[in-house]
């Protein structure tokens, strides 16, 4: 069976995330799980570390029993061949990449890469998710319960209200 690559930088992991996960998987007998910006922290566009997501995906995969993954990082480098090299250097086997970002798709194929792009679920998004968290809205219910829990469990619903919106 193929094995997938699923780019994304999960500030939080949601409901359309999971989804997505399990499409491929149905497609491919084996999921890489890509952090994307994984560098960044602490900022409105990116409040959890690469660590923290990492927690949050092993969480969500566990409470489904998805066995067949394991979870990556990728920085931004601002520059697609270095971007894409590290790639090419990183994760070595893969046989199709998924993303729902159009320039990381096309960034992607111009390299060579093999991709796909998911079927984005409307309504569902990190950025969405994130504002209602600041204005104190109904959130929970967009991402799995074990990422709620685990933003819970680090303040990090203070964390993104205490940062200032770029």
């Amino acid at each position: 069976m193929p094995t997938a690559l699923f780019i994304g930088r999960f500030q939080p992991l949601h409901n359309a995330h999971l989804k997505v996960i399990k499409n491929i998987l149905k497609e491919n007998g084996r999921i890489i799980i890509a952090i994307g910006s994984s560098q960044e922290k602490h900022t409105m566009e990116n409040p959890f570390s690469t660590e923290e997501r990492g927690q949050m995906i092993d969480e969500v995969m566990k409470a489904n029993k998805i066995k067949n993954y394991e979870i990556t990082e990728i920085p931004d480098y601002f520059d697609d061949m270095k971007w894409c090299g590290h790639i090419k250097d990183r994760i070595k086997r893969f046989d199709v990449a998924y993303s729902g970002n159009n320039y990381v798709l096309n960034c992607l194929k111009r390299n060579g890469f093999s991709v796909k792009r998911i079927k984005l679920i409307e309504g569902i998004n990190s950025t969405k998710i994130r504002q209602l968290i600041k204005a104190g809205g109904n959130w929970k219910r967009l991402v799995p319960k074990e990422v709620a829990k685990f933003i819970g469990g680090i303040n990090g619903a203070e964390r993104i209200k205490s940062l200032k919106i770029n």
